[in-house]
């Protein structure tokens, strides 16, 4: 089979000025037509799926890596973005699917020599990000770059499926101190659309009436008019977050998770 391409990505190059072994992978979570999605990779002329990902500069700092690639990916400087696990488990699917794609690697890429040889470990990073507001630009190694409902996600490369599930699951456990409806609602949203976020993130469905109660009471919601889409139906309100009101109660915990 001949090489799909002969040089090596550019990040390759200089493989000496990276940190071996150690990567980075970022869920990067948005919120749209009442699902969430996560940003993921197709890979070129491979049926190869991931998720956004990179490598440790050895003078730069692991949290700054992450920044660099969110940024790269997306076109946005700071975002919500937090560290929440580091995967390395030994044997298994990844070993053996790191073994797939080191062959695969090795006879596309065969300038990369032996950077894919030892095994890597990997910290997982999580961002929340309002897809509109996003640029997505793939990586060298990728054609496409593009939002897919969780529910929908493909098998992905190594391990992604279960770092996508375990950056899940850590929001659920962390919801009453994550930024989640500051950073996935536009700037004005119907108390409809703020429950339903919730409900796709706990996978259930919330009473309406308690929902609205709890998160009025909070204090954190500003009321702006009335959503104007014509027709008949009586119009929804439209809300806002209190900027500083919500800060105070994430430091707190907003002690709300139904």
């Amino acid at each position: 089979m001949e090489p799909l391409n002969p040089y090596p990505p550019r990040f390759m190059l200089n493989v000496d000025k990276l940190l071996p072994c150690h990567s980075v992978d970022c869920v990067i979570i948005g919120y749209d037509k009442g699902a969430l999605s996560v940003l993921v990779l197709k890979w070129k002329d491979l049926p190869l799926w991931s998720l956004p990902g990179g490598f440790i500069k050895i003078d730069e700092h692991l949290d700054d890596a992450a920044l660099r690639i969110l940024k790269d990916r997306t076109g946005l400087d700071m975002p919500f973005l937090t560290q929440f696990h580091t995967f390395g488990q030994a044997g298994g699917k990844r070993m053996s699917v790191e073994s797939d794609i080191r062959e695969l690697i090795k006879s596309n890429y065969p300038s990369i020599g032996t950077w894919f040889e030892n095994r890597f470990i990997t910290t997982g990073y999580l961002a929340m990000v309002q897809p509109s507001e996003c640029r997505l630009v793939p990586d060298e190694l990728s054609e496409s770059c593009v939002w897919m409902p969780i529910k929908d996600l493909p098998e992905l490369i190594y391990d992604h499926n279960a770092i996508v599930d375990q950056a899940i699951a850590h929001v659920k456990r962390q919801l009453n101190y994550l930024p989640v409806g500051k950073s996935l609602l536009p700037e004005t949203f119907t108390m409809k659309t703020f429950k339903l976020l919730y409900e796709s993130i706990l996978g259930r469905e919330l009473d309406r009436a308690n929902f609205q109660k709890k998160m009025l009471k909070l204090g954190m919601l500003t009321r702006r008019g009335k959503e104007n889409k014509g027709g008949a139906h009586k119009a929804p309100y439209l809300y806002s977050f209190d900027h500083d009101k919500y800060q105070e109660l994430l430091e707190k915990g907003i002690g709300f998770i139904p």
